[in-house]
């Protein structure tokens, strides 16, 4: 299984790359549920994370339900559907 490491606003991130065969360093892909589904081009990618951004599901990835900090494991899980660049 080809496996890669992707940036999620920050936060790095192992996430398989089989549906996404022609995924290199440097491309965008929407990861959902850890599984990267589709390469996009660096706009729609801003697109995407300006819209998610203004509707507030980003606060999900870096936020804790209560307010306190959440530890880097929890904010892994957060990471449901995003954009991500790959990293290598």
């Amino acid at each position: 299984m080809r496996m890669g490491r992707v940036d999620l606003g920050g936060i790095l991130k192992e996430v398989n790359l089989q549906l996404v065969p022609d995924a290199k360093e440097n491309d965008y892909v929407l990861v959902h549920v850890g599984v990267a589904i589709s390469i996009v081009d660096e706009e729609e990618a801003n697109r995407s994370l300006d819209f998610l951004r203004q509707m507030n599901e980003l606060d999900e990835l870096y936020n804790s339900p209560t307010g306190e900090e959440m530890s880097q494991e929890e904010m892994d899980r957060q990471g449901d559907t995003i954009i991500s660049k790959m990293m290598s």
